[in-house]
């Protein structure tokens, strides 16, 4: 690996711009049609521009070890659908909050599965990271529901992700890591389609409906925002690889937090969503304590 600082955190900041932008119209395309639908028609568009991708000689969709691809992907995906499914009941920045808790996540993995030791630094950290779970989660009227721990949910199986990528798929080429999570993310949102087509359940109107809708024909608008989001989510994540594979993801990492900034502020921009002071003290106390992992991962 090349230690390529300024590069790095050039890359990642673009990556969380893109991905900071695109995330915000997920609210919108959820008016609309299902999560799974969402899933299925965005992995119909990307795997073939994947495809081409490696047509033309920049990298190859043959995975090295098709189980680890699998299983690291399953859980990559997994952990995007509770993210992608709390975007529709909240604001981008309690749903990034949830999902940005992977690196506590990571870390307790690390030492309840594999014995890892950590200081009392690091153990502050994961402390500080829940109760900014708390702070940030928590409903202003005191009602906790499910819908509150969708994104938490998603920082869980990312973090699981995150593990079997170091563990089990070193070496493996971006294009197949790309093509494996769009690729399940299709199956999942296929088999969830085929589901309630065989339930029938009754879906609410809007955003309300987005897991319980089933196949419908979208809008123009929608058919344009999932094209975004899918070539959208192919750059942004190209971008953040290349971040990683420039400079020690100790340092790239605390760079990603820079998505607490541009989600925010593309909601505010686009879709008129307000942050409450609750809420920005416990993205802090969350964007802290993963920096504070990831900056003290190597002592």
């Amino acid at each position: 690996m090349t230690h390529q600082p300024k590069q790095a955190a050039t890359f990642m900041v673009i990556s969380m711009l893109i991905i900071g932008l695109i995330d915000n119209y997920i609210a919108v395309i959820a008016r609309d049609i299902s999560l799974w639908q969402f899933q299925f028609f965005r992995a119909c568009m990307g795997l073939p521009m994947l495809a081409l991708v490696a047509y033309f000689g920049f990298g190859t969709l043959r995975p090295i070890r098709l189980w680890a691809v699998l299983l690291r992907n399953g859980l990559i995906a997994l952990g995007m659908v509770f993210y992608f499914g709390s975007l529709a009941f909240m604001p981008i920045a309690q749903a990034l909050a949830g999902l940005f808790t992977a690196p506590i996540f990571v870390l307790l993995i690390s030492v309840f599965a594999f014995g890892e030791k950590v200081g009392f630094l690091r153990i502050f950290a994961v402390l500080l990271g829940f109760a900014g779970i708390i702070v940030v989660l928590g409903p202003n009227d005191g009602a906790m529901t499910w819908v509150n721990f969708l994104p938490v949910f998603g920082g869980l199986f990312y973090a699981m992700g995150s593990v079997a990528t170091q563990k089990i798929c070193a070496g493996e080429n971006t294009l197949v890591m790309l093509a494996g999570i769009f690729g399940l993310q299709g199956v999942i949102g296929a088999v969830m389609l085929t589901g309630l087509a065989i339930v029938a359940p009754e879906a609410p109107a809007g955003s309300d409906g987005f897991l319980l809708r089933g196949l419908i024909w979208p809008t123009s608008l929608t058919w344009s925002l999932i094209l975004l989001q899918a070539v959208g989510s192919l750059i942004g994540v190209g971008f953040l690889v290349k971040a990683y594979q420039s400079a020690e993801p100790s340092f790239v990492t605390v760079f990603e937090y820079s998505i607490f900034i541009f989600g925010p502020f593309f909601a505010y921009v686009l879709m008129g969503q307000g942050i409450t002071v609750n809420q920005l003290i416990g993205i802090v106390m969350i964007a802290g304590a993963g920096s504070l992992i990831a900056l003290r991962s190597k002592g």
